[in-house]
């Protein structure tokens, strides 16, 4: 039993054994044909990198053969450019070498001809001074036969002729400067009228009158009830909204509005033309219309402007400023409409500074500015005369110097300091005195020109006296047996300054004094 297994045992192990000496076998042998195979591979390989590299190499040389032959290239062409440009600066430098060699041979030509005049210039001045000797030695010889002749010496004789010469040349003088003077006064006092006519017979507006009281226009009595109201609280609470007297007699088909402030009194019209046309009139509806009325005047008032200084031709005006010249049509002066007033002063400042060579732009702006301090907001600019107010709305609101100096000047309350001031004075003047422009008290009117007429009956010698001109000229006429022609001139500076002292007047009064005498026969 046991040697059965051992036999099995042992033929596996030589089994075994033997396997093992087989695979060692085989495997070297394919290991030596794998080691034979590897170096025909390595060998194969090895050549084909000597052949890629030496194609390589073929290559690069090639390639660098080129690069070096297109480098040459550029070298070469950089060589040829500088040849060109050396060879350009060489030509350069010889046609500089050639201008100047003809230069220099022009010069030295110059300082030859330079030196020949030279030496003929001291040859002449030489000559001249031995003429000028001689001339020196024979004006001694002359002025000695003078001065034996005359008895007098040269010193006498000058200081005889100088003081007949300052006695002619100053009479001269003091005739001219005579002559001149009297020349320039009249010259001026004509161009001035000249300028002035011009400028007013340029300017062609309307008379402006203005009330402080508007009648309202209705159809019927029967709508006065309806504005009064049940004991009368319409009426009331219409006034009360628009701080307008309102006046209701008996006068058929129409309504009084009172008021001094035009603009309330034109947003009253207004407000009750909207209410009759409406039909609903009651206290509420009254301030509502009211209301609406008073933004739109407002916003009337702001185009007003606007349209006055389009056509003024007057820019880069304030819009506050804008507002103050719109609200002017709502104001007057003594009867005249102010954007009436203010439009033509401005028109005539502008004619004016054209004919007197200013600038014709900036008159028209201090023209229409020149009145603005007449429409205050508040109450406290009531106390401030209206050219300061004026001036210092203009300075507050950008303005220049010479339009606020003129604004505050119109009236002399300040220093007028530009030439624009006076032009400005002149020309309120002028459209304040145009006959029928401002409505005055009939009796007060009166009673100043019999005051004119008064003031020169009380001096001696006049016969008789005539205020006209609506009181802007006063003319005397005086008995040529009692006054001559210098007390003519006398009693009219002495009227006059009477008039300055005793009397309050808009504007100037011209004294003119009459003085003429009569021979009257008769053939008979």
């Amino acid at each position: 039993m046991d040697n059965p297994i051992i036999l099995i045992i042992g033929g596996i192990l030589a089994g075994a054994i033997i396997g093992y000496i087989v695979a060692k076998a085989l495997e070297k042998n394919n290991a030596s044909k794998l080691i034979a195979n590897a170096k025909k591979t390595a060998a194969s390989i090895v050549k084909e990198a000597k052949t890629e590299g030496e194609s390589i190499k073929k290559d690069k040389i090639l390639q660098a053969k080129e690069k070096f032959i297109e480098l040459k290239a550029e070298h070469e062409k950089v060589i040829l450019s500088r040849d060109k440009k050396i060879a350009e600066a060489e030509k350069r430098t010889r046609d500089k070498e050639s201008q100047v060699s003809s230069e220099l041979s022009k010069n030295k030509k110059l300082s030859q001809s330079l030196e020949d005049k030279i030496k003929d210039y001291n040859h002449r001045v030489d000559i001249f001074e031995k003429k000028q000797e001689e001339l020196d030695r024979l004006h001694k010889n002359q002025v000695q036969q003078l001065e034996v002749i005359s008895s007098l010496s040269a010193d006498d004789a000058k200081t005889q002729l100088i003081e007949s010469l300052k006695g002619e040349a100053k009479n001269d003088a003091m005739a001219f400067v005579q002559s001149t003077i009297e020349e320039a006064k009249l010259t001026a006092q004509q161009e001035a009228r000249k300028v002035i006519i011009n400028t007013i017979q340029r300017i062609g507006t309307e008379e402006a009158v203005d009330n402080c009281v508007s009648v309202f226009n209705i159809e019927s009595d029967d709508v006065k009830g309806r504005i009064i109201g049940r004991e009368g609280r319409n009426i009331r609470a219409i006034e009360a909204a628009t701080g307008v007297e309102i006046i209701v007699d008996d006068t058929p088909e129409a309504i009084i509005l009172s008021c001094f402030d035009s603009v309330r009194r034109e947003i009253a019209r207004l407000s009750l033309h909207k209410l009759v046309t409406d039909g609903r009139i009651h206290p509420a509806r009254i301030e509502e219309v009211v209301k609406k009325t008073t933004k739109q005047i407002e916003q009337e008032i702001i185009e007003v402007g606007k349209r006055t200084i389009i056509d003024l031709g007057i820019h880069n005006l304030h819009p506050e400023l804008v507002k103050m010249v719109g609200r002017m049509k709502y104001r007057s002066s003594y009867g005249q409409n102010l954007l009436q007033h203010s439009r033509e002063v401005a028109k005539l400042c502008g004619v004016m500074a054209a004919e007197l060579g200013l600038n014709p732009k900036l008159a028209k702006r201090a023209g229409l500015l020149h009145d603005i301090g007449k429409v205050p907001d508040a109450e406290v600019d009531m106390e401030t005369p209206h050219a300061i107010l004026g001036m210092q709305w203009a300075e507050k609101y950008g303005e220049k110097d010479d339009v606020c100096n003129a604004i505050g000047a119109h009236h002399d309350e300040i220093e007028m300091k530009s030439l624009l001031a006076p032009i400005i004075q002149v020309c309120d003047a002028i459209s304040g005195a145009r006959p029928g422009a401002r409505r005055q008290v009939l009796d007060s009117y009166i009673q100043r020109l019999k005051d004119l007429e008064d003031i020169a009956f009380g001096f001696g010698g006049v016969k008789k006296a005539y205020a006209i001109q609506a009181g802007r000229e006063l003319r005397v006429i005086v008995e040529s047996e009692k006054v001559d022609d210098q007390k003519a001139a006398d009693l009219s500076f002495n009227i006059s300054q009477k008039i300055q002292t005793d009397m309050t007047y808009p504007g100037q009064v011209k004294v003119t004094v009459i003085r003429e005498t009569r021979a009257v026969n008769i053939a008979k």
